[in-house]
């Protein structure tokens, strides 16, 4: 899925690949799961139009089956980021969840223009900040464990986030 979406970014000169793109997606639906799949190929592409239905159709189903992945009802475990597999090189590794997490930062930034922060979402976006700064000059064993384990609290974290907005929606609409 990951090459996929790459290549369809390339194909129509987005300025980001994969991962951030994956991580706007994440970010905008973490903080309203409800939003279209539009506001999100806007911000991918600024001639959406030229976009073939069947390129549009692949990043509205990535879209779509994260959404799915997100809502509260689902099993926590199925969700994940887009990166590139673990076969890439470890500094591609890397990179790809640096710019994930900038991604994810613009995308709740895009939908949540608000300066308070539900709970502990405040914590977890100052943690993903410094997770943009990563240097992806890396190798060998020890990085690749590092690499495994900031994925994971990547992963949980976003979760964190999505059930802080879920609640903190919850009341303020009482």
């Amino acid at each position: 899925m990951y090459q996929a979406v790459n290549a369809v970014l390339e194909k129509y000169d987005a300025d980001m690949g994969a991962a951030e793109a994956h991580g706007i997606a994440v970010g905008m639906l973490c903080v309203e799961l409800k939003t279209d799949a539009a506001n999100w190929l806007h911000e991918l592409f600024i001639e959406q139009n030229d976009v073939f239905d069947e390129d549009k159709t692949l990043l509205v189903d990535l879209f779509e089956r994260s959404r799915e992945l997100l809502e509260p009802e689902t099993e926590e475990f199925g969700f994940d980021l887009l990166l590139p597999d673990e076969d890439d090189a470890l500094s591609e590794q890397v990179e790809a969840l640096r710019v994930w997490c900038q991604g994810f930062l613009f995308g709740v930034g895009y939908a949540h223009t608000n300066a308070d922060w539900p709970g502990e979402s405040a914590e977890v976006m100052r943690d993903l900040i410094e997770l943009t700064k990563i240097d992806s000059d890396v190798d060998g064993e020890d990085d690749e464990a590092a690499l495994i384990e900031v994925h994971e609290y990547v992963r949980a974290a976003i979760l964190i986030v999505r059930d802080q907005f879920v609640e903190f929606k919850n009341t303020n609409m009482h």
